[in-house]
C-alpha cells in the first residue's frame, strides 16, 4: 500500500503551551474531531516525507499521525492509484 502527503485544514488552538489540533477537514469536507493528543515531538515522516511537528491522536477511535509542516498541516493516507 502506497501512501501519499494529504495536506488537511485543521482547526487548532494556539496558546502558552503551544498548538492542539482540534479537529481535522478532510478535502471532501468530512471534518473528524481529535479526541485525544497522545504524543508530540519533532519529527520526520518516513512514509512519505516532510519534517515537522508530529502529532500522534485518537481520532474516531483510532491512533493517526497528524504532521505541522508550517504553515501547513498534513497526514499520511492511501494512495488513490493503489
Amino acid at each position: 500500500m502506497k501512501l501519499v502527503k494529504k495536506f488537511v485544514e485543521v482547526v487548532a488552538k494556539f496558546d502558552e503551551d503551544g498548538i492542539t489540533p482540534l479537529s481535522i477537514q478532510w478535502p471532501d469536507g468530512r471534518v473528524f474531531d481529535v479526541d485525544r493528543v497522545l504524543d508530540v515531538r519533532p519529527a520526520a515522516s518516513i512514509a512519505v516525507g516532510g519534517l515537522g511537528i508530529r502529532y500522534k491522536c485518537k481520532i474516531a477511535g483510532k491512533e493517526r499521525l497528524l504532521f505541522y509542516e508550517e504553515p501547513r498541516w498534513f497526514v499520511e493516507a492511501k494512495s488513490p492509484a493503489g
